[in-house]
């Protein structure tokens, strides 16, 4: 129940007339007025005649788009309509894939085989970056509601980056056609924003990258749709500490296989998987640059963590297989049992001492929503 501020309101429980102190949280995010009770017990007691004045959810139609017919998918989810590509304006800059597509850059980058450690300005310049991909990531967070398309979710993305001087990073990065990824529910990585509306239940990641001056900034969080179930949230807390396990370890001298082994270790504890096609990454004026960070125990990732690399972790925890197969799109990745899949993500510089999470909320914006009250 929802606390109550602001004028005196009256128990709206047939015969009582004690003052409210309580609000019923379904109409307060449905926006209904007269949900006002003097207590647990009164609220009880007349849930049955107060339940009907609530909002009926009707899940999404079916989808009758089906652009593969000969593929047979793992899960419930299905493909809906992309919407027209969007514009970047000619004043934002822009990375050298975004009109052929081919990262060429990132390509020769790789080709060194060496980390890149950054100097103080190009820091500075990293840290302007993920500031930008946070606050874009938290405008795409509170969009997430029931009845809301993922494409809308996409379209906020967009014009946060444009308002921001920032090119959307995924956008025709090798062709994707969105500015940012969302994956729901079995769909562990790459989903492409789309016409289906979010339902009550729904997990929905969202990944967001943007190029500011030069340099990418990386994150992701999954968010709940509505109420979801305690298989869910555990999910979802999950693959959050899996997250802040790997980062515990981050410091000069580390070797970067060794994050994989605390990540799995949490995962399976829980009773998770941990998917191995996709892994943390190198990021700076490069999207994905060296290393490669895996998040599964026994990798054999190289590189030892030096003050000046900047890198993610991005943990991806399964319910059932840690095995994905890709839609084909060529982007989407669900799991082979159609089960669901949560992840969260984070860009990190190792510092001289440890290390400084990069795309973190300041203490005023406050925790991840699964750990708010």
């Amino acid at each position: 129940m929802a606390a109550l501020d602001g004028p005196v309101q009256l128990c709206t429980t047939l015969g009582c007339t004690n003052k409210a102190t309580l609000q019923c949280p379904t109409c307060v995010k449905q926006g209904l007025e007269g949900s006002y009770f003097c207590n647990q017990e009164c609220f009880k007691n007349y849930w049955k005649e107060h339940k009907a004045v609530h909002k009926k959810k009707t899940p999404s139609k079916p989808s009758t788009y089906n652009p593969w017919p000969g593929f047979t998918f793992s899960g419930p989810l299905r493909p809906y309509p992309l919407s027209p590509p969007r514009v970047i304006p000619e004043h934002i800059g822009k990375p050298d894939y975004s009109d052929t597509g081919v990262p060429t850059s990132e390509r020769e980058a790789k080709k060194s085989l060496s980390i890149q450690q950054l100097s103080p300005d190009e820091i500075k310049e990293m840290r302007i970056a993920c500031r930008l991909g946070r606050e874009v990531l938290d405008i795409a967070g509170r969009a997430v509601r029931p009845g809301v398309t993922t494409d809308e979710v996409d379209r906020l993305v967009h014009e946060a980056c444009i308002e921001r001087d920032c090119y959307p990073s995924p956008l025709n990065y090798y062709n994707f056609p969105k500015s940012c990824c969302t994956s729901v529910n079995e769909v562990i990585c790459h989903g492409i924003p789309d016409g289906r509306e979010l339902v009550n239940g729904d997990i929905c990641n969202v990944d967001i990258t943007v190029y500011h001056n030069g340099f990418h900034g990386d994150l992701n969080e999954t968010f709940f749709v509505g109420e979801v179930d305690d298989a869910n949230k555990k999910l979802v807390q999950t693959a959050h500490e899996c997250m802040m396990k790997g980062i515990a370890i981050v410091h000069p001298g580390e070797k970067y296989r060794n994050i994989g082994n605390e990540i799995q270790k949490h995962a399976q504890t829980n009773g998770f998987s941990v998917v191995r096609t996709y892994c943390g990454h190198g990021i700076n004026q490069i999207f994905h640059a060296l290393p490669n960070v895996p998040h599964y125990s026994k990798n054999k990732a190289v590189g030892v963590m030096k003050p000046g690399h900047t890198f993610t972790i991005e943990p991806m925890i399964s319910e059932g297989t840690w095995r994905d197969v890709t839609w084909p799109d060529n982007w989407t990745a669900a799991t082979v049992d159609g089960k669901r899949s949560a992840q969260f993500e984070h860009t990190l510089l190792v510092t001289e001492t440890g290390c400084e999470i990069l795309t973190q909320r300041t203490e005023a914006e406050g925790k991840p929503h699964f750990l708010t009250p």
